[in-house]
């Protein structure tokens, strides 16, 4: 029974399954690439370096040369998994940008200023399955959100004015019914949207030009974004954003994980059933249910649960969960270990017809920091890391680690973050040793790709 279903399960230890019906389009190799693989164009790598990067025995930790290529002083670094797949198929973006929008209605557009908006950007992306969706979003995600921004910024730029519910900025608004009444927007709800929309179509990008490019895999992807004042934390999958500040864990990201979207996902299975392809339940057993089980009673849990109860076993419980493992091991139709990000369109359970994406979402939880309302020192940062980081280090280890090592180090040197981004990755990364890579207390390192930023917060504060 579910003989293509155990299979995939007996694969899954090393991660998602290249080729088959779970590769990309359709000879997909024969397809040209939007966009060569590379690493973050601020790294300003040589194509030799670029090569000796991707060294699986060493591992060497490539770390920005230049502290002005990047703004607020900000310090990244970067290594390679220890042969869990050919190329690193993390990526990271940093840009400043500035969005441009003439008033609408001007009839002599030369003669007319134009409104600016500047917001910065940090972005990390970690790819399965091929680096090629990844790729892709670290050249045009932020091209999305510029242009989502343009569509508001007229609002964004006058403080006064309220978000009209209907038209644009300075249209005569409808007068209410008797019985509605308006509610109230934010403008940090409008950013937030920008940003959640700018995922959305990043996705439908990424699903349209798989036709016409070779786009491998899908990716997560963690944003950051400051703009007015403010810091916007936009996570779509299991990377992870903190602040610290005073020596103190300030968590501003989620990771979404099979467990931890596990009602919403079970819900969706209720809800369309023929998702699950007439091989899976959307009940949660602490167990794989056995055939001489049918009849007796066993623990279950539903999408409308927390806590667990007891039901009869019957056939249809012998179908394979819809969530399988648990922690780091637990996948959706036993094939992906995450539940959000952007890409995996083409994705299928191994040697079947059933489609994953269903289940994946490419809405990213937003979460804001109000940069502007809290004076920082010199060692208060934002440490963005993907899953490498924190598969072996806890948010305190990372943040003693930070801290004591920026305590050390001179105030005014503008490298002081970049070392400390190699000393966190070479932390997570560990020693090699007879037995592996191994880290603090002889734990077993990260043989993930492991790719860090540490921005200093103080800069923040400059800008306002």
């Amino acid at each position: 029974m579910l003989t293509r279903v155990k299979s995939a399960v007996a694969n899954f230890m090393g991660g998602m399954m290249a080729g088959g019906s779970n590769g990309d389009h359709p000879g997909g190799s024969d397809l040209p690439l939007k966009y060569p693989y590379s690493r973050p164009e601020f790294l300003g790598l040589s194509p030799d370096e670029v090569e000796c990067s991707a060294d699986h025995i060493a591992r060497p930790i490539l770390i920005l040369k230049e502290t002005k290529r990047l703004p607020w002083s900000t310090g990244y670094a970067e290594v390679i998994n220890a042969g869990k797949s050919t190329l690193n198929e993390d990526q990271a973006c940093c840009e400043v940008l500035v969005v441009k929008r003439r008033p609408p209605g001007t009839s002599t557009p030369n003669r007319t200023p134009m409104t600016h908006l500047t917001f910065h950007y940090w972005a990390l992306f970690d790819g399965h399955a091929g680096s090629g969706a990844a790729v892709m979003a670290s050249h045009l995600l932020h091209h999305h959100i510029a242009l989502h921004l343009q569509e508001v910024m007229e609002i964004l730029c006058t403080p006064s004015l309220v978000p009209p519910t209907s038209g644009a900025p300075g249209s005569p608004s409808t007068p209410p019914t008797r019985f509605f009444t308006e509610k109230k927007v934010s403008h940090e709800s409008l950013v937030i949207g920008a940003i959640e929309n700018a995922f959305k179509d990043m996705d439908v990008q990424i699903e349209k030009e798989k036709a016409v490019y070779n786009i491998s895999g899908g990716c997560t992807a963690l944003v950051v974004i400051y703009l007015l004042g403010k810091l916007y934390v936009g996570n779509a999958g299991d990377s992870r954003a903190i602040i610290i500040r005073a020596g103190e864990v300030i968590p501003v990201s989620t990771e979404f994980t099979p467990e931890s979207e596990r009602q919403r996902l079970q819900f969706l299975a209720y809800m369309q059933p023929h998702l699950l392809g007439n091989e899976f339940t959307h009940l949660e057993f602490p167990r794989r249910v056995q055939r001489k089980e049918v009849g007796k009673r066993m623990l279950y849990r539903d999408f409308t649960m927390s806590g667990w109860a007891y039901k009869t076993i019957e056939d249809d419980d012998l179908k394979f969960p819809l969530i399988y493992g648990e922690g780091k091991k637990a996948r959706v139709l036993a094939t992906i270990g995450v539940t959000r990000g952007l890409g995996d369109h083409n994705l299928k359970v191994h040697d079947s017809n059933i489609y994953i994406k269903p289940f994946l979402s490419c809405c990213p939880e937003v979460r804001v920091y109000q940069l502007g309302q809290c004076e920082h020192g010199a060692d208060d940062v934002l440490v963005l890391g993907t899953d490498g980081l924190w598969d072996v280090l806890s948010n305190q280890e990372v943040t003693e680690a930070v801290t004591c090592f920026l305590a050390n180090c001179d105030p005014d040197d503008q490298h002081r973050y970049t070392m400390a981004a190699q000393d966190l990755v070479m932390r997570a990364r560990g020693v090699l040793k007879d037995r592996g890579w191994r880290i603090t207390n002889d734990r077993l390192g990260s043989g993930d790709d492991i790719s860090v930023y540490i921005i200093p917060l103080m800069y923040g504060n400059k800008q306002n």
